[in-house]
């Protein structure tokens, strides 16, 4: 019988916890599966939330890249044979080998509730838990907070409305907050700086990098030079937001441009870089099919670019993208507590013509469009007739312009203007 205890508010030495969109799917999915892994970028507060929710309920084990932990790697029968379950495995992709033999403890028990893995980066250990766990385990991603989740505010969001109850009329919507952006923005969504005064936010992002760099990139992949594996770090957060060309960055770094897809790729599975595919069918040949990328996180970025504080954002050349990259993320990080998550487009023409972000549900399509400005027009969603025109068969929901605007405007018949704080 699986351990399910009641979700606990208990506040940690450190910092308050606060509820994660996650938190009902893994009570639930612990009563169904043998084992659990919630996998995300190093410090998004992965063993925080399993902490939390289990309180003392599990025997945890943190490994480390350095020492075997409790001859874990050496001897994973034995290490296995030695822990009470439930057990929460922390940081599993240090311990690679111990998955296999949780395969066999796991065929030997026959019950759910055994193990919570956690883990840091993808490039390894979600290939060898989906190899070895196959049908065993079911795979979560945590992402840094939301700003939901950040203000405590459980009132669902507008595109839940929109998209999973198909829903797009905004008569009794609640009458969105007015906030400032640029404070959430340039904080980012990680939780170990909820309560840092703005002073003490670059110094956590340095020792984030650095230890990012010296645990994670050492052990997942061999980069001769870790400093300009940094600086490429610091030259992909100036792209968010963009179609990335990999010969032009590998170029400015003095790389080759299979190194720089490589190191993309390695961002990307270490949880700090998403890409999003162009949408197009293969049936117009005008329509430009490159990818965008999306670093996971404001905050680090402001500081590759060393952006000081939130006023400095203002004036900045980056703040549009910044901001695009801070609703994407929002959008992303909601799908977290979905029954099932859209599968997300974009949307450009060789010719200039644009649509953020699509979303695709259920043979639906769901355009979406990204604005900083607080007084949108039908101007800032051009790009959804240029949509329509180039798939007039595919179903095609109303179009939804997400701005800084105060109120929800209709724009038209087809697109409605939405504040970004009801996300």
């Amino acid at each position: 019988m699986s351990v399910i205890p009641k979700i606990r508010g208990k506040r940690l030495d450190f910092i308050k916890y606060k509820k994660r969109y996650l938190e009902e799917s893994i009570l639930e999915l612990f009563e169904y599966y043998p084992v659990i892994a919630v996998l995300g970028a190093r410090q998004v507060g992965k063993s925080t939330l399993i902490d939390n929710l289990f309180d003392n309920e599990l025997h945890q084990i943190v490994f480390d890249p350095v020492i075997d932990i409790g001859n874990a790697r050496e001897d994973p029968e034995f290490f296995l044979q030695n822990i009470r379950c439930p057990a929460f495995l922390d940081e599993v992709q240090y311990a690679p080998e111990l998955l296999g033999t949780i395969k066999r403890r796991v065929d030997k028990e026959k019950k759910n509730g055994m193990y919570i893995l956690s883990g840091s980066q993808n490039l390894s250990v979600l290939k060898s838990i989906s190899e070895s766990l196959a049908g065993r385990v079911s795979i979560l991603n945590l992402w840094p907070m939301t700003r939901r989740e950040l203000e405590e505010e459980e009132k669902p969001s507008f595109l839940r409305q929109w998209v999973l109850e198909n829903n797009d009329e905004i008569e009794n919507l609640p009458k969105p907050p007015v906030l400032p952006v640029l404070p959430l923005i340039w904080r980012g969504g990680y939780p170990g700086i909820i309560e840092f005064p703005d002073r003490l936010i670059p110094g956590y992002w340095q020792s984030y990098l650095q230890t990012y760099i010296e645990r994670d990139i050492r052990t997942v992949a061999n980069i001769g030079s870790l400093q300009t594996f940094g600086n490429f770090m610091g030259l992909l957060a100036a792209l968010s937001g963009q179609e990335i060309n990999h010969m032009q960055l590998g170029r400015e770094l003095g790389i080759d441009r299979k190194t720089a897809l490589a190191w993309t790729e390695i961002a990307q599975a270490t949880y700090q870089w998403i890409s999003i595919p162009a949408f197009s069918r293969n049936a117009v040949k005008k329509i430009a099919g490159k990818s965008k990328g999306y670093f996971t996180d404001t905050g680090f970025i402001c500081y590759l670019q060393r952006i000081g504080s939130p006023e400095a954002l203002q004036n900045h050349p980056l703040k549009g993208s910044l901001f695009e990259t801070y609703i994407i993320m929002e959008i992303v990080k909601s799908f977290q507590d979905w029954p099932i998550s859209p599968n997300l487009y974009h949307f450009r023409t060789y010719s200039g013509a644009e649509v953020d972000l699509i979303l695709e549900l259920n043979g639906v399509l769901y355009p979406i469009e990204i604005k900083m400005k607080s007084n949108p027009s039908k101007r800032d969603v051009k790009g959804f007739e240029s949509f329509k025109a180039c798939f007039p068969t595919e179903n095609i929901r109303k179009g939804l312009l997400i701005c800084s605007s105060e109120t929800i405007q209709p724009l038209s018949e087809e697109v409605i203007a939405v504040p970004w704080t009801l996300l």
